[in-house]
């Protein structure tokens, strides 16, 4: 990784170098190995790396094209560089003395704009282009390498992180309150605004063009629904395993001697861990895996249908490759809160998940320890290689097919994954009204929807903002309604959330890079495009990944049903931090921001009716895990990016 930074004046000053080298130190903690630029006068573009890649050795950005036309820095990691070079005529042991970054150059070079629909891997960058008086700013399609830029008529600045542009005089530090808003509600990331005023990100996807006449931005990555037909089931599965290794292998280069993953009880973490120890097997590497667990002699919700702790799962996906060295990773009551500045500094907008926070801390500590540099994980599993395939049920019945929706519908209740009266919600719970649905899960499951309900937003917020309609404008119904097409539900879902700033702060903060093997391109792609009935098949969900990757990964994860629950004791590090939850509370009632973002009130009321032992049940963790944590970490950011004192 490398954070990068430029400037470019419209005007007469030549002060972009000097800049441009306090956006690079201002970013330091994201590239402490070495920094330099390059001074244009009036345009200047920097990068400070952080070596992670054994090509790194060799990377001397900024790099030079077109006879000195273009200038690039890039933070990047090509996953398709052998393929690329070779396709571009670059002898094998040429290439080897290339870092990514002079690979995507020749590529700029080869194919212009172009080079983006050919380049595989996580990836921002920027490219100077003198002959045509423009920059380009463009980032992956899943955004993991994240990039910012203030744009206004007199210039144009940019940085991986918003940190890079506040040392500029005329960039202010303050928060963007809709975007708060939009946050808190838990509405989808869209458009270029971020969480500060004057300060935007390129898009996942997409690439900015800048020129002094003005800016334009487009979406490069859009996926074509185009159905894959294949002979069998066992053909779907060999094709889905090859992508698998082939993503894997890509996200193995590391210049650590071992590699870390995350390992839960799920399929996604256990079929990543099992292909990356099959892989390194070959060249006698070691894997490191890291379970979060609950403290010992923890004892859950009794009748939970949620796995509380994952550790004995996940050692048996460890106990299948010789090579695997699994580390439990058990944290006493910790407080969620104890790291709010950190997460501050580190990823400069606020935390959705407080409670995760604990466990992955832990996490990340125990790897760094053993100096991993690298951290595979499947967060992106569920939308791709182990997909469910429930949403078929909704097609089976809009195609005139009911004798498929009656078998798929029985064979689920035999199965015991589901019963008919959710199989029937989850049929034509798309067609009906949102009204309709509310009042079917209040009256038939006792679950308040209301947006109020697991949120802490502001009521009068709500209605000043109209968040209703942003969230349809955005695709989100606040009833949750399951949703009748899989290919655009999943693509929706992918690019709800942007991960760059998390990557990132997770690199700064730990020296860690994270990579999803199930968040590459070819094989998002390839899973959005397979059959839905590949993913349901006999009243079997997520039957793709169950039957492709019994090779890697034991029956007992196979066969498993339920869903693990990582944190499963967050009620206690909560509940030990109650006088702090007053403490937050009170210093947001300070916060003109905080107080009119958040429903102070409702909080207050959560803090001074506090659960006395028993955390059990819906009604709870909507109220605390989600509306509380949440609420407390919007407030904190809202009070740092004021620039508050209390």
């Amino acid at each position: 990784m490398s954070a990068i930074s430029g400037l470019w004046r419209f005007d007469d000053r030549r002060d972009a170098g000097r800049c441009c080298a306090r956006m690079l130190a201002a970013q330091q903690i994201y590239g402490p190995d070495g920094t330099a630029q390059w001074d244009g006068g009036n345009v200047a573009l920097g990068r400070s790396l952080f070596r992670l890649l054994p090509e790194d050795i060799h990377d001397n950005q900024p790099l030079f094209g077109m006879d000195g036309k273009i200038v690039l820095v890039a933070d990047l990691r090509l996953d398709n560089r052998d393929e690329l070079a070779a396709e571009m005529g670059i002898p094998a042991e040429r290439a080897r003395q290339l870092a990514d970054a002079a690979i995507l150059l020749a590529a700029f070079e080869r194919w212009g704009e172009g080079c983006l629909d050919r380049i595989l891997g996580d990836f921002a960058f920027a490219l100077w282009d003198a002959a045509h008086q423009r920059l380009l700013l463009a980032r992956d399609p899943l955004g993991q390498r994240p990039l910012h830029y203030h744009y206004t008529a007199r210039g144009c600045a940019f940085a991986s992180m918003p940190k890079g542009l506040f040392v500029l005089p005329e960039i202010e530090r303050a928060p963007d309150e809709e975007r708060i808003a939009a946050f808190v509600t838990l509405l989808p990331e869209s458009g270029p605004g971020t969480f500060f005023k004057g300060v935007e990100h390129v898009e996942a996807g997409h690439i900015v063009t800048v020129t002094t006449k003005g800016i334009s931005t487009r979406r490069y990555w859009e996926p074509l629904r185009q159905p894959i037909v294949l002979k069998s089931s066992d053909e779907y599965g060999e094709a889905l395993r090859h992508l698998m290794d082939v993503a894997t292998k890509a996200r193995l280069r590391s210049i650590s001697a071992d590699i870390g993953a995350h390992l839960s009880a799920g399929l996604d973490s256990s079929i990543v861990a099992g292909t990356a120890a099959r892989l390194l097997a070959s060249s006698g590497g070691r894997l490191i895996t890291f379970t979060g667990a609950p403290r010992e002699g923890y004892v859950g919700e009794p009748g939970n249908l949620r796995i509380d702790d994952e550790s004995a799962h996940a050692a048996a996906t460890a106990a299948m490759h010789a090579n695997i060295e699994h580390v439990v990773v058990r944290r006493d009551a910790a407080s969620p809160f104890s790291e709010l500045d950190r997460y501050f500094y580190l990823f400069e907008q606020p935390i959705t998940n407080l409670c995760n926070g604990v466990w992955g801390n832990a996490i990340n500590e125990e790897a760094q320890k053993r100096k991993l540099s690298v951290m595979l994980a499947g967060y992106m599993g569920n939308l791709t290689i182990s997909y469910d395939g429930i949403q078929s049920l909704p097609q089976y019945l809009a195609h005139g097919r009911p004798v498929a929706w009656l078998r798929e519908v029985v064979a689920l209740r035999r199965s015991g994954q589901m019963r008919y009266r959710s199989a029937i919600a989850h049929s034509i719970g798309p067609y009906i009204p949102a009204s309709l649905w509310k009042w079917l899960n209040r009256t038939l499951r006792g679950r308040d929807l209301a947006v109020t309900s697991y949120t802490a937003i502001n009521p009068r917020r709500l209605e000043e903002l109209d968040l209703r309609a942003r969230a349809r404008e955005r695709g989100l119904d606040f009833s949750y309604r399951p949703r009748k097409d899989g290919f655009s539900t999943r693509l929706w879902a992918l690019r709800r959330i942007d991960m760059g700033n998390f990557n990132k702060g997770t690199l700064g903060g730990w020296g860690i890079d994270q990579r999803d093997p199930t968040a590459d391109r070819r094989v998002i792609e390839f899973c959005l495009n397979v059959p839905e009935e590949q993913f349901l098949r006999g009243g079997i969900t997520r039957a793709l990944a169950r039957q492709s990757f019994a090779d890697r990964v034991p029956a007992k994860i196979l066969a498993e049903r339920r869903r693990g629950q990582q944190g499963a004791d967050w009620h206690e590090g909560l509940a030990a931090a109650h006088s702090q939850v007053f403490d937050e509370i009170e210093r947001m009632s300070d916060c003109p921001a905080a107080a009119n973002a958040l429903d102070l009130a409702r909080l207050k009321s959560l803090a001074d009716n506090w659960p006395q032992g028993d955390w059990r049940g819906d009604a709870i963790t909507a109220s605390y895990r989600l509306a509380l944590l949440r609420g407390i970490s919007t407030g904190h950011f809202l009070r740092k990016a004021s620039g508050s004192n209390r």
